[in-house]
């Protein structure tokens, strides 16, 4: 019997947030990117868009300010409904998705980056 693999969702990723959605934002994905749920996002200073985090730039999309709550397909446009775990939240750690060349200790850095916005990454059961 051939084996099924489920994609995480939402519950597999945000562990607690605040009541009345206080912990979400709306915001817009910059066209050209894919991004699947658990997505950790940067915002572009020079246009305000989100894009997943970019180690190597010096826009603004090198540092962590949350995590993409809902899977986003801007391939051929921007998108501007996508949901970010921003502040007062807690997040498990094996459900984020970073940049495949990422080592343990930028990731490290990028779970600091996120704590000191309030999104806390944890270990899940």
């Amino acid at each position: 019997m051939p084996s099924i693999t489920e994609q995480n969702n939402l519950g597999d990723l945000l562990k607690y947030e605040a009541p009345n959605r206080y912990s979400r934002d709306v915001a817009t994905i910059a066209a050209g990117q894919n991004l699947p749920l658990g997505t950790v996002l940067g915002r572009n200073t020079n246009d305000g868009k989100h894009y997943a985090i970019d180690p190597g730039a010096t826009d603004g999309t090198e540092t962590a300010i949350g995590v993409l709550a809902n899977e986003i397909d801007a391939t051929n446009a921007d998108r501007s409904d996508a949901i970010l775990i921003a502040r007062h939240a807690v997040v498990a750690k094996t459900a984020l998705v970073w940049p495949i060349a990422l080592s343990g200790a930028q990731r490290t850095g990028y779970e600091q980056q996120l704590a000191e916005r309030g999104v806390l990454v944890r270990e899940s059961a």
